[in-house]
């Protein structure tokens, strides 16, 4: 069954508005999660909201506070928080292009599906969907939802549009507190080139059902298995974790390993 939208507007691009819909592109269903249990009673958890000296207190009395220093709050009510939200438009308008390479990763926040709304709105969509492609841009707008200014970008992604929506400058912390520390190392040639080679061999396209994740298929067998009253099934992958001693000696071995590999399956061809 096709996902609702849980977005719909208009994609604007200078006097050209586009009627379109917004779809999560990440399914969040397959997480795992666990609730607090009293054991004798096999009750869950539930928690009440405390006052120091005061004891347990109602909904009604409770507002949110900005701590300024500590243990001082400048009070400030929902309404107060609900004025400040901003007006939906109702619209994303594309005010720049960059380059597709232009955004650094860390920006990255949340990808959605960006369809358009109805057949009047599929041939204006789909000629934005192909300049896009064609010029190999990125197209920056804004939008707001919940309230809230987003920044996105939109590419084309296969034969639609995708929406990323972006972190603000604010909410990037800088990398040079952390690399500014690393030693000026002088790099063995031959191990470069032997790590490149590793890097060659094992080269390919991005798979990302290929990678499993361990953990959740684990988890999800223990829970099966006590529904079931039976003992889970443990399934064990290669130890890892293993210290390197040499790099050089543990890259000759893995680049060895690689060749010894490669050869065997052309041999079965």
């Amino acid at each position: 069954m096709a996902p609702r939208a849980f977005w719909t507007g208009y994609l604007r691009l200078s006097l050209v508005n586009v009627p379109v819909r917004l779809y999560p592109a990440a399914n969040s269903e397959r997480r795992i999660e666990f609730h607090q249990i009293h054991k004798p009673s096999g009750e869950r958890i539930r928690y009440q909201k405390v006052a120091p000296g005061v004891g347990p207190v109602e909904a009604e009395d409770i507002t949110k506070g900005y701590e300024y220093e500590k243990g001082k709050y400048v009070l400030i009510s929902p309404e107060e928080i609900d004025e400040l939200k901003l007006e939906s438009k109702q619209s994303i308008e594309l005010i720049r292009f960059v380059d597709d390479d232009a955004i650094d990763a860390r920006y990255f926040q949340a990808p959605y599906y960006l369809m358009p709304d109805g057949d009047m709105a599929v041939e204006s969509y789909v000629i934005i969907q192909k300049a896009l492609k064609a010029t190999k841009k990125i197209g920056i707008g804004q939008f707001i939802l919940r309230g809230h200014g987003n920044i996105v970008a939109i590419k084309p992604f296969e034969n639609g549009l995708l929406l990323e929506v972006l972190r603000h400058a604010s909410e990037i912390r800088s990398a040079d507190v952390l690399f500014d520390d690393l030693p000026d190392v002088r790099v063995d040639k031959e191990a470069l080139d032997l790590a490149k080679e590793l890097i060659e061999r094992k080269t390919g396209k991005f798979e990302p059902a290929l990678f499993k994740d361990e953990y959740v298929e684990a988890v999800s067998e223990l829970i099966q298995a006590k529904l079931e009253n039976r003992a889970p099934e443990i399934v064990t992958g290669e130890p890892g974790g293993a210290k390197i001693i040499n790099i050089m000696d543990a890259l000759k071995k893995s680049v060895a390993s690689g060749k010894r590999t490669s050869r065997a399956k052309k041999k079965s061809a």
